[in-house]
């Protein structure tokens, strides 16, 4: 008896707008999904910081973070917006900040979506237009971060590597047809 209730309980738990997609931050999500799940689907925030901007919001705004995203009105909608686009003006620590101490600004910055995209690019160019090291090595498409080259990230027509049994037996053969 107690197993017939429990699975009519969890079936009335199940969210009524099945496949309802919701745009957030310029991304299209899952309306299935809880809020601090759904915040982390977008480009620029982790895990971490997803649970941070959930609390932020239970606390500072009164919205309980585990309702789905695509039950919520336009006016908790436009909150959870602004939550995540001014992230830098809430009480959140600041190493949470994908962009601390920035450049040009000095200042603790959190971008997400395309602003994120646009911003990491313009790092790469002015990266190159410096000819620094790392700027040198993203414009001749090598890797940048110290990795070993020898024996991967290799690109274009793959020739394989030969042994030197192998190349012995080419030279021969070569040889062979002089």
């Amino acid at each position: 008896m107690a197993k017939e209730e429990k699975k009519k309980t969890h079936e009335e738990a199940k969210p009524k707008a099945q496949g309802m997609i919701v745009r957030l931050a310029g991304r299209d999500i899952n309306g299935d999904k809880r809020i601090f799940e759904a915040i982390g689907d977008i480009k620029g925030i982790g895990h971490t910081m997803a649970h941070a901007l959930a609390i932020h919001m239970k606390k500072d705004l009164g919205m309980d973070y585990n309702e789905r995203i695509g039950h919520l009105d336009e006016a908790n909608m436009a909150k959870v917006e602004q939550a995540v686009k001014d992230a830098t003006n809430s009480k959140i620590p600041s190493y949470l900040f994908n962009r601390r101490m920035e450049m040009q600004s000095g200042k603790n910055m959190h971008l997400v979506g395309t602003d994120l995209i646009v911003k990491v690019k313009q790092d790469i160019e002015g990266d190159i237009k410096l000819m620094s090291w790392r700027g040198i090595r993203h414009k001749t498409g090598q890797k940048v971060r110290g990795q070993n080259t020898r024996s991967t990230g290799r690109t274009g027509a793959t020739i394989g590597v030969m042994k030197k049994a192998a190349k012995q037996v080419a030279a021969k053969a070569a040889e062979a047809k002089k």
